[in-house]
C-alpha cells in the first residue's frame, strides 16, 4: 500500500491518521511541532515547516501520496512533487485559488457558480472608497475558525481593520447557513453526505452548533448536492471538498466558502453516517471506490473551545456529566495549551429526536469546561 503524507499534523491530520490505523496504513506527518495532536498517531513525524518549499518537497519524497489539513501550506513545493510524479491532492494549482479568498471568489464568479456579489480591495485605503454597510470583510489570505473574517456595520468597524488585501462581500439575508461535504476520485466518482446546518457564535464567527439533518426540502438538499458535485469537479479535486452555503429568502443557494479538506462541519460523520469524511478523504486521494454517505442518526455537534481569559495547560472538567448522557461522543485533539475559543475537541450528539440531541447538547456545553492551570 503507498505511504501517504500529510501536510500539517492538528486535530484533522491526527483523525485521519486514525481512520488510517483501521486500514493499517502507513502515514507520515510533516509538523513543526513534536507534541502536535497527531504525533502520537502517525507511522512517523517529521518536523519541518509546512509553509516552506525545500521542506516540503524532502517531505515528499519520503512518500507516494501526499494531502493536507489545513490550506495554508507551501503550493510551489507540491506542484514541483506533482511535476516529479508524486500524486498531491488537492490538485495544488486549484489550492492556490482557494486559499487565496480573493481568488476562490473570481473562480466561483468565472465559472458560474452561484455566490455574494463580491469587491476586490487591495488595501485598506482602496477599501475606504468601497466601503458600505452592513458587509462583511474578508482577509484574502490566513483566515480560519472566524479569524480574517468581520462584520461591518458602522465606520468603527471599519477603522478596527488591518491595512491588507481584502474582499468584501454584500451582507446577504439567509434563512439559513448549510454546508455539503463532497467527495471524489481519480476514477471521477463523486459522493456528497446529507447537508448540515451550521449556526455560528456571533461573537467568534466560529461553528457553534451543527445540526444534521439540515432543516431544507428533498428537493433543495439536492439542488445543494449536485451545485457541490460541480464545484468539486470544476476545481477538479481529488478527496473531499467542504462546500459552504447561504439558502436566501426566495431559496436561492449562494456559495460561501470552500475548503479542500476534512472539515469541521463533517466531523459528525465518524459517528453518523456509514463512512467517516477522514476515510472518504483517504479513499478519494487513493482512488478507492468511495464509501456510503448514508446517514445512521441525526446528530447534533458541538464544538469544545477554550473558555475566555484562560491561558495555559488545558484541563476538562465535566467529563462525567457528557460520558453520562445517552448518545454523546466526545473528542478531544490533545492539544497542550488553550487559549479563549481556541477549538479543543467536540461532541457529536446522537438521538433519533433532533430536539432531544439539542437538549443533550446545550447540557454538555454548560457541564463541560475545558480551562487551564499553572504548570
Amino acid at each position: 500500500m503507498k505511504k501517504i503524507g500529510i501536510l500539517g499534523g492538528g486535530q484533522l491530520g491526527k483523525m485521519l491518521c486514525l481512520a488510517a490505523a483501521n486500514w493499517d496504513l502507513e502515514i507520515y506527518v510533516l509538523e513543526n511541532d513534536e507534541n502536535c495532536p497527531a504525533a502520537p498517531y502517525c507511522t512517523k513525524l517529521v518536523i519541518g515547516d509546512i509553509k516552506n518549499k525545500q521542506d516540503v518537497i524532502k517531505f515528499g519524497q519520503l512518500v507516494d501520496v501526499i494531502t493536507i489539513e489545513i490550506e495554508h501550506v507551501n503550493t510551489e513545493g507540491l506542484i514541483e512533487l506533482m511535476y516529479q510524479g508524486k500524486t498531491v491532492h488537492p490538485n495544488p494549482h486549484s489550492l492556490n485559488k482557494i486559499k487565496d479568498k480573493g481568488n476562490q471568489k473570481a473562480f466561483f464568479e468565472a465559472h458560474n457558480i452561484p455566490t455574494s456579489k463580491v469587491f476586490y480591495c487591495k488595501n485598506k485605503a482602496e477599501l475606504e472608497q468601497t466601503i458600505f454597510y452592513p458587509s462583511v470583510w474578508k482577509s484574502r489570505l490566513g483566515g480560519y475558525d472566524g479569524k480574517g473574517v468581520s462584520i461591518l456595520k458602522t465606520t468603527s468597524d471599519f477603522e478596527k481593520l488591518p491595512d491588507e488585501p481584502c474582499i468584501l462581500e454584500e451582507m446577504v439575508e439567509i434563512d439559513e447557513e448549510i454546508a455539503i461535504i463532497v467527495a471524489r476520485n481519480e476514477s471521477g466518482e463523486v459522493v456528497a453526505y446529507p447537508a448540515v446546518e451550521m449556526i455560528f457564535n456571533a461573537q467568534t464567527n466560529m461553528l457553534d452548533y451543527q445540526i444534521c439533518p439540515a432543516n431544507m426540502s428533498v428537493e433543495l438538499e439536492k439542488e445543494a448536492k449536485a451545485l457541490a458535485g460541480k464545484v468539486i469537479e470544476s476545481f477538479d479535486i481529488c478527496g473531499l471538498l467542504a462546500v459552504e452555503m447561504f439558502i436566501t429568502k426566495s431559496s436561492d443557494l449562494l456559495i460561501n466558502e470552500v475548503a479542500p479538506r476534512p472539515h469541521n462541519s463533517g466531523h459528525h460523520t465518524i459517528e453518523a453516517t456509514e463512512t467517516s469524511q477522514f476515510e472518504q478523504h483517504l479513499r478519494g486521494i487513493l482512488n478507492l471506490p468511495l464509501g456510503s454517505t448514508k446517514m445512521r442518526l441525526p446528530s447534533v455537534l458541538l464544538n469544545l473551545v477554550g473558555e475566555e481569559g484562560f491561558e495555559g495547560l488545558a484541563k476538562v472538567e465535566g467529563w462525567e456529566n457528557a460520558l453520562n448522557t445517552e448518545g454523546v461522543h466526545i473528542h478531544l485533539y490533545g492539544k497542550k495549551t488553550t487559549k479563549p475559543n481556541r477549538k479543543m475537541g467536540h461532541a457529536t450528539i446522537l438521538n433519533k429526536n433532533i430536539t432531544d440531541a439539542l437538549e443533550n447538547a446545550a447540557f454538555i456545553k454548560q457541564y463541560f469546561k475545558i480551562k487551564s492551570h499553572a504548570k
